[in-house]
């Protein structure tokens, strides 16, 4: 095991929802030195880890760590230093309510999710005193099996306080990140880098569904991009209405530009569908409807890509 650098104190940290992104926050932390606890609910996984370890592969090199503890309890970690969920939106409330039940006074909670709410979830089972969001960004990460994660990049994690400001514990935290080899950085308006991811979300998830279709298809079915720009067009006018002060002005030529970056990757709630299990629908393409509802915004095309994700998603569940 690599030592924790000597101006960083080795952490115990909980990864709550131990899945692609989950495996790669894990597998850094502890060849950073920290002692990590997998949590995760797939049983195969956990038992895969506990026995033979957690295997990543990909951009960072192709390893097996040892050290990491899987348990599908949180309990059984008991209190820590800093807990990461990293779990599908839905998952949110139900690990902030265990956390709340074994963390410390001084212990830090850091949510990193696709799409919107993730604080307001927290909200209802603990204070957010001690939470902290996060955005991952560019890691195109995916689960090869039990206890075997793949990812093809590492591009940024962003991480900032939920009531906005730099503190000394955020940028003891994005050192901590650094240490581990992340390219991570502390960010004084978190709110307004998750909503930009927000809109890219938005473009991507449920048109990519919804037509079957990678990002490169997406883009190359002028009329399926033309819907795919106005779910985010919509995103962008509800961000507006919401006081976000977002790094550009031109919704169209941010997401498109973001989306050449990867013809090849398909959106992890198409990925949901393809294997036939609930997306995070309602936090992302559902969310906006939400949204402009509050504001009197209409919003067709996210409503109706929704309506359509979310009737496909019920008939997982019909023999």
């Amino acid at each position: 095991m690599t030592a924790v650098s000597a101006n960083l104190v080795r952490q115990k940290i909980a990864i709550i929802g131990t899945g692609a992104m989950g495996s790669v926050y894990a597998v850094h932390m502890a060849e950073a030195g920290h002692e990590v606890w997998a949590i995760d609910g797939w049983p195969e996984h956990v038992s895969a880890i506990q026995q033979n370890g957690l295997r990543l592969e990909g951009i960072s090199g192709d390893r097996t760590l040892t050290s990491i503890r899987a348990t599908s309890t949180l309990a059984e970690a008991g209190a820590c230093d800093l807990y990461i969920i990293a779990t599908k939106a839905a998952g949110v409330g139900d690990a902030a309510r265990q956390v709340a039940q074994v963390m410390k006074p001084e212990s830090l909670v850091l949510t990193i999710q696709n799409g919107l709410g993730a604080g307001e979830r927290i909200a209802a089972h603990m204070p957010i005193n001690n939470v902290l969001l996060g955005v991952a960004d560019g890691f195109g990460a995916s689960l090869r099996g039990p206890a075997h994660a793949h990812h093809n990049a590492m591009k940024l994690i962003r991480l900032g306080e939920m009531s906005g400001g730099m503190t000394d514990r955020l940028t003891r935290l994005e050192a901590l990140w650094q240490d581990a080899g992340f390219n991570a950085r502390a960010f004084v308006d978190i709110t307004q880098l998750i909503w930009e991811k927000f809109i890219c979300n938005v473009t991507l998830s449920a048109p990519c569904t919804t037509f079957d279709c990678n990002v490169g298809e997406l883009m190359n079915n002028e009329a399926a991009w033309q819907i795919a720009l106005a779910c985010a067009c919509e995103a962008y006018e509800c961000g507006l209405a919401e006081g976000v002060a977002f790094s550009f002005n031109d919704p169209v030529t941010y997401v498109t530009d973001f989306a050449s970056l990867m013809p090849h990757a398909s959106p992890s709630l198409r990925l949901d569908h393809m294997a036939r299990r609930p997306s995070e629908i309602d936090a992302i393409n559902g969310m906006v409807p939400v949204i402009g509802a509050r504001h009197g915004i209409a919003t067709p095309h996210n409503q109706t890509l929704s309506a359509i994700v979310r009737a496909r998603e019920s008939a997982f569940q019909k023999p």
